[in-house]
């Protein structure tokens, strides 16, 4: 195994491994409402966050909810958001879409280029994407 940062943990130092892949958040939207626009509660966001946490075995890889994505008439939204690499919104999910999530974080979090691949992306995360938000960093200063 390859180290490459050296970290203090307590009175000693441990190295840390290279191979610790990128963290990976995935925001979904928790008061997206169902079809019918019924404000019952839990909401399918609730519901899918909650489903989401719970199968989330994935080292690196967080689930946070927020109370809107503002992506409304695509109903059940979510967002893949990692350090220095383009962010994704996807939208028209379903509340068991929680293992597709797992399976986009988990392809974008091995990604070395900042894009999530095409090629291996659940359907859902094909059909559904919204928008693709690039980096900071990759925009060009024009003042």
């Amino acid at each position: 195994m390859e180290f490459d940062k050296t970290i203090a943990v307590g009175d000693s130092c441990v190295e840390a491994a290279a191979s610790v892949a990128p963290a990976v958040t995935i925001v979904i939207c928790s008061s997206c409402r169902d079809p019918s626009g019924s404000d019952a509660r839990p909401r399918p966001g609730e519901l899918l966050g909650a489903a989401t946490r719970e199968a989330n075995t994935l080292p690196g890889v967080r689930v946070e909810q927020v109370e809107c994505l503002g992506n409304c008439k695509r109903r059940l939204s979510a967002a893949f958001i990692k350090p220095g690499a383009w962010s994704y919104v996807f939208g028209d999910l379903g509340t068991e879409a929680a293992h597709d999530l797992l399976a986009g974080a988990k392809l974008f979090q091995q990604s070395t280029d900042g894009l999530m691949p095409w090629r291996g992306r659940p359907d859902c995360l094909k059909r559904g994407l919204v928008a693709r938000i690039p980096p900071l960093a990759f925009l060009k200063d024009n003042s």
